[in-house]
């Protein structure tokens, strides 16, 4: 008889789920607030659309963070999964997911603003780009947090 409660893998899949649902939520809101700035945006200056792009694509980015961590959690529920892990994966999940959403709130607000200004003030640009990087790391600070709470709870 195993010494873990039936219920153990549900946390494990609420991490699995935390990761994918918070970060593509994210990613979701920052490609829907930049396309909008985007779109309005390429009413006055249609030549600078692809120039544009990268807020869209750095939103996605961030859904990618919460895939890889949904995958690699999702790997390790099996029989023998312990009540450890699957805490463990669930403070993975939530780690990458949340902070995911918080940098897709982040990209989109920032690509939106920062795409409409730069249609206006060209020089713009460049401080749109370090200002999107730094928005970005914080889902990567997430997953690295993740990635070191997946690998404990393997280590148990």
């Amino acid at each position: 008889m195993s010494e873990n409660p039936i219920y153990t893998p549900f946390f494990g899949v609420m991490g699995v789920t935390a990761a994918m649902v918070f970060s593509a939520f994210g990613a979701a809101y920052g490609t829907a607030k930049s396309g909008t700035g985007i779109a309005a945006m390429s009413v006055m200056r249609p030549e600078l659309i692809m120039k544009s792009i990268l807020p869209v694509v750095m939103a996605g980015i961030v859904a990618i963070y919460g895939l890889v961590v949904a995958l690699l959690i999702a790997q390790d529920i099996s029989p023998n999964y312990t009540l450890t892990a699957s805490f463990a994966h669930l403070g993975a999940g939530l780690s990458v997911g949340l902070s995911g959403l918080a940098a897709g709130f982040a990209i989109g607000i920032v690509g939106d603003a920062g795409v409409r200004g730069t249609a206006q003030q060209p020089r713009l640009y460049v401080g749109m780009i370090l200002i999107l990087i730094f928005a970005e790391v914080l889902g990567l600070y997430g997953l690295i947090v993740a990635l070191i709470l997946y690998s404990r709870g393997n280590a148990t």
